[in-house]
């Protein structure tokens, strides 16, 4: 199988590389990144020349480059998001471009390469990967509720509407063309790679250079969070089971709230509470996630088995302790030259 993976430079896309590569011997992988800011090809060193990978460096939205890397493919996982709700809220031009238009050019080059105006079902799988955050916000002190596939879909921010977007094109061009699709929505990721703008890597880096950790408001707001080797191994699993035109909910069943989560970095990393900086809350900033994941584990028999805590979120701070050269780098921005000192000179 050729897989073609959209935007695996980034933080979960560089682990589901190494895993797949890992654990199927007979699989092959095309990557399709842009290098934003967040793309970094340090995290995919040790494995830019194996014999079953190849990068290519290109948008999403460009579909000179992006049909005949669809002719390749078996199947497609479409990764490559703008992904960070601050930054869609102070510019969410970007999210828009790449998260809908960008995956409404991939599903147009993908059915044309499959045969146009009525796809058979045995023309190679999509899988849209999505969010948890499409569902909106659960209220707190009411833990019975829950995000199913079935909660109607809210898009709060404007990184949320936009992959609600995606996440709806998707379904969309199942239903009209019979594109054999899936979607996957996972709550948040944590591991490493993990560029240092997002909560965990943010803080712990902070911490180890002896700056305090911003707090947002009164750090009651909930996640659900799930060690990316679990979500990786997720999305493997729909993508070879999943049954086509299907959601598949994605969760770690570990809600903590921020603080609870901040402190317990904090307790890991031999810090007081004096580190904790409160700052104004973010505009609209959802109260609580939650997943049931109790589908795919009843149709494809998965569940997480690395995000417990605390054992995961120490493997996560310590991860960061242990690789402080690549974050340094990444904060500094000399990652960025990374592609041209590795690939140049490639033509």
């Amino acid at each position: 199988m050729h897989i073609l993976l959209t935007g695996g430079a980034g933080f979960i896309g560089s682990n589901f590389v190494k895993m797949v590569l890992a654990a199927r011997p007979n699989v092959r992988i095309t990557n399709l990144d842009v290098l934003t800011y967040s793309g970094n090809l340090e995290n995919l060193s040790d494995v830019q020349n194996h014999p079953r990978y190849r990068f290519v460096k290109g948008d999403i939205l460009d579909t000179a480059t992006v049909a005949p890397l669809m002719e390749e493919a078996d199947c497609v996982v479409h990764m490559a998001a703008e992904s960070h709700v601050d930054r869609s809220i102070m510019d969410s031009g970007p999210f828009i471009r790449t998260n809908v238009v960008g995956t409404q050019v991939l599903l147009d080059c993908w059915r044309r390469s499959r045969g146009g105006e009525r796809v058979s079902k045995q023309a190679g799988r999509f899988v849209y990967v999505s969010t948890d955050e499409v569902y909106g916000s659960l209220p707190l002190g009411r833990p019975e509720l829950l995000f199913t596939e079935q909660t109607p879909l809210k898009g709060n921010s404007p990184y949320s509407a936009s992959k609600l977007g995606g996440d709806v094109l998707a379904s969309a061009y199942h239903h009209t063309f019979g594109m054999d699709i899936c979607i996957t929505r996972c709550s948040n990721n944590h591991g490493p790679y993990q560029f240092p703008e997002k909560v965990i890597p943010l803080f712990v880096t902070n911490l180890i250079e002896n700056k305090q950790v911003p707090l947002y408001g009164d750090g009651q707001n909930v996640r659900d969070w799930l060690h990316v080797d679990d979500h990786c191994e997720a999305i493997l699993t729909v993508l070879e089971k999943g049954r086509s035109g299907e959601a598949y909910n994605i969760g770690g069943n570990n809600e903590k709230s921020n603080l609870e989560l901040t402190h317990a970095i904090l307790w890991l990393m031999g810090k007081g509470p004096e580190m904790i900086k409160p700052v104004a809350d973010r505009p609209g900033h959802d109260r609580r996630y939650a997943i049931d994941a109790s589908k795919i584990k009843a149709e494809l028999g998965w569940e997480p088995t690395r995000s417990a805590w605390p054992k995961a979120l120490e493997s996560t701070v310590r991860w960061y302790v242990d690789n402080q050269a690549w974050w340094r780098n990444v904060k500094s921005g000399a990652y960025r030259a990374y592609y041209e000192k590795q690939y140049g000179n490639r033509g």
